[in-house]
């Protein structure tokens, strides 16, 4: 990850500084400083700039952090939130708030995965249109493959660079397609809740390791 090691050289360093190192402007990196901030892998105090946050402290040693390298998606995967593509728009706004979801994952009748939806592509449908209620949810979602996914042997490093880049909060886990050319099946899924609750342990591993307990 170029902006922790980049941190990690010139703590405290501002956004301003980190942009011009890597020659992009300040606005393209600030969903990126939110991602590692709300990890704990950088931190960042007004007038002053950003450094190494506790998660990544809680790392910086061998052994944690080829035990990090290493892990695998499978590890700290979620249970995903699936709903059927023909379920309607009402439906599905009740689904994210019954299970307190930030994307919900979209199967069709043979429980492939084919897409996604999020509270803003309900918010957009909703807005102004009295009739929306009733879409089924398979005319508003993104669809696959134009989404980001993971496989559960991806490591959780990768999962996090993928955050990142592509400026999302949740990462279907699915499996291979097939040669028969169906639809993957979905696993799991990997949000910031997963990532953030894994450098807590870890940093609090490496707290009572440092105490001796």
């Amino acid at each position: 990850m170029e902006l922790i090691e980049l941190v990690k050289k010139h703590a405290p360093v501002t956004g301003e500084q980190l942009a011009d190192y890597i020659g992009v402007s300040r606005p393209t990196l600030r969903s990126d400083f939110s991602l590692l901030v709300m990890l704990g892998l950088l931190d960042a105090k007004p007038k002053v700039g950003y450094f190494l946050g506790n998660a990544y402290r809680g790392m910086d040693n061998s052994e944690t952090r080829q035990r990090f390298d290493h892990m695998k998606v499978a590890e700290i995967q979620g249970v995903p939130v699936n709903i059927p593509d023909t379920l309607s728009v009402h439906d599905a706004v009740i689904t994210l708030f019954t299970e307190n979801a930030d994307t919900l994952l979209i199967v069709n009748e043979d429980k492939k995965f084919v897409g996604i939806v999020t509270p803003k592509d309900l918010l957009k449908i909703t807005l102004g249109n009295a009739g929306a209620a009733s879409i089924p949810v398979s005319m508003v979602m993104t669809r696959f493959p134009n989404i980001v996914t993971l496989v559960s042997d991806d490591s959780v490093a990768d999962a996090i660079r993928k955050m990142i880049l592509h400026q999302v909060d949740c990462l279907p886990v699915i499996t291979s397609v097939d040669e028969s050319g169906q639809g993957p099946e979905v696993t799991g899924w990997v949000s910031k809740s997963n990532i953030i609750r894994l450098m807590s342990d870890i940093t609090a591993a490496e707290e009572l390791g440092e105490q001796g307990l």
